[in-house]
């Protein structure tokens, strides 16, 4: 049982730092395109707290010994292609919240799904930070829908 809970809260800490570096990947490739600065606070504000959550999830890697792995540079080099097209289409301050609203609805989807499949095999402080992540981007995507 100890075993099964060791991997699960692994899975589960390794998919909360995945989504933190996924959304600070895509926030810093969708800044430079971000024109209307109302949105642009309320981005930077969401990479401040992926930030935050980012770190704490590393520390809790380090802490239980357990390495993080960082999004590969295809995927990287696949999102910022994905945004650049996206926005070279159309750069709007609607657009560019709905860009973020998907990828954030992306995440909440990914991030729902581990906190299911873990269950009651996490510790606290994981459950919490999972728990806490989710809350921040079920937040994020109301306060971005002002901009659609």
């Amino acid at each position: 049982m100890e075993e099964n809970k060791t991997k699960k809260g692994e899975e589960l800490l390794a998919e909360v730092y995945r989504n933190c570096q996924l959304a600070l990947q895509s926030i810093d490739n969708i800044l430079p395109e971000t024109a209307d600065e109302a949105l642009k606070a309320e981005i930077k504000a969401q990479h401040e707290e992926y930030e935050r959550v980012s770190g704490v999830a590393a520390r809790l890697a380090r802490d239980k010994g357990i390495e993080l792995k960082e999004p590969g540079a295809f995927k990287k080099m696949m999102m910022w292609g994905s945004i650049k097209m996206s926005t070279l289409k159309d750069d709007s301050k609607s657009h560019i919240a709905e860009m973020m609203v998907q990828g954030t609805v992306m995440g909440v989807t990914a991030l729902r799904a581990s906190l299911s499949e873990a269950e009651a095999d996490i510790d606290d402080e994981l459950r919490r930070l999972a728990e806490e992540l989710l809350k921040s981007e079920e937040i994020f995507e109301e306060r971005l829908k002002a901009f659609l």
